[in-house]
């Protein structure tokens, strides 16, 4: 897969601000401040994203740390706003292969849970069936100093650590899973000091209403990995047929090679929050780089996640052998674009 990076200027205003944040001195209040590794193993913009952030908003209204419209308000009486940091991977196949959880920092396990079922939570009864158990089943670990992680919806039966045990930075404690109130496969990594969350984006203060914080709780080269980025082309793939949104977001349609005789080539893409307005390029080239397909699509509602597919026919008696290359741009008022790029071979 390649994957385009954001263009807009505010957005490369941020990527600046992250940088700067690990160039100023700590100031001497943060000293004890907790310096967090990536929790899962993963590629960050490759293999797992980060679909919603801490809300910073604590009414009815939604605000990441950018000042952006990445996060949520939580949906059920015990959870108010958004508390923690989400980090999804592609889809079921890959949290069925299995997809790691680390421990961000060293530190001494004070909960877990286990054996909640790993099934979506509009299809396990809604919020109400959970009877408070949002978290699934998770980790929460002690660091000293007040601070502590809790690890969420995560698979069952694969918690790897027992109450009391001690844990190193980048330890296993269990796998992405689908259990709690979630529907789509992720981690939700919580950070508190106190009974305090800290968003680990911006950390105890900041001088700024938007953007990182002096001292954010990421390590260096953590953050580093971690451009801000409101919206992600996730997932893309072909299908001879006209793709299942729920059969994609299982794994399938992964095929790496066509028949010549496959009825249709049509392009897909799943995505996260997209806005109303976002123009879709879909572009399929073929052998030679001739032209095969071409369509412009404009979405009508925001959403926090979008699946979307055009494509065409087999118009002759058979397709050309090659190589086929798909592309999906989302191009945004203002200027952001974001892309994604997948292959077939027809042969």
């Amino acid at each position: 897969m390649a994957m385009g990076c954001p263009s807009s200027p505010r957005e490369a205003a941020w990527a600046a601000a992250l940088l700067a944040a690990w160039l100023m001195p700590a100031p001497a209040a943060a000293a004890e401040t907790l310096k967090l590794d990536f929790p899962l193993e993963c590629t960050p913009g490759l293999s797992c994203w980060i679909p919603s952030y801490v809300d910073h908003d604590p009414t009815k209204g939604i605000r990441d740390y950018a000042c952006g419209k990445a996060t949520y308000n939580g949906t059920s009486a015990t959870v108010s706003r958004h508390k923690g940091t989400d980090i999804a991977i592609r889809d079921k196949a890959a949290m069925r292969a299995g997809v790691p959880v680390l421990a961000a920092a060293p530190g001494r396990v004070v909960g877990v849970r286990d054996g909640m079922a790993d099934i979506d939570v509009r299809e396990a009864g809604g919020l109400k069936a959970l009877k408070g158990k949002d978290c699934g089943n998770g980790v929460r670990i002690s660091h000293g100093g007040g601070w502590d992680t809790q690890y969420c919806h995560m698979l069952k039966g694969s918690i790897a650590v027992m109450k009391g045990e001690e844990v190193t930075a980048g330890q296993p404690i269990g796998l992405v899973g689908l259990s709690g109130a979630t529907s789509f496969p992720h981690l939700h990594l919580t950070v508190r000091k106190g009974k305090e969350i800290v968003d680990p984006f911006v950390g105890l203060a900041r001088k700024d209403e938007c953007g990182p914080g002096e001292d954010p709780l990421w390590k260096a080269d953590v953050l580093a990995k971690l451009p801000y980025r409101p919206t992600a082309l996730y997932s893309a793939g072909f299908a001879t047929t006209k793709p299942d949104q729920e059969g994609a977001r299982d794994g399938r349609y992964r095929e790496k090679t066509f028949s010549r005789m496959a009825p249709a080539l049509v392009l897909w893409v799943d995505m996260f929050r997209v806005r109303k307005g976002d123009r879709l390029n879909f572009i399929i080239t073929g052998p030679g780089e001739s032209k095969v397909f071409q369509k412009s699509i404009t979405i009508k509602k925001t959403r926090a996640r979008q699946f979307a597919a055009a494509g065409t026919g087999r118009k002759a008696l058979l397709w050309a052998p090659g190589v086929y290359r798909g592309q999906v741009k989302l191009v945004r008022e203002g200027g952001e674009t974001y892309s994604i790029v997948r292959e077939i071979t027809i042969e």
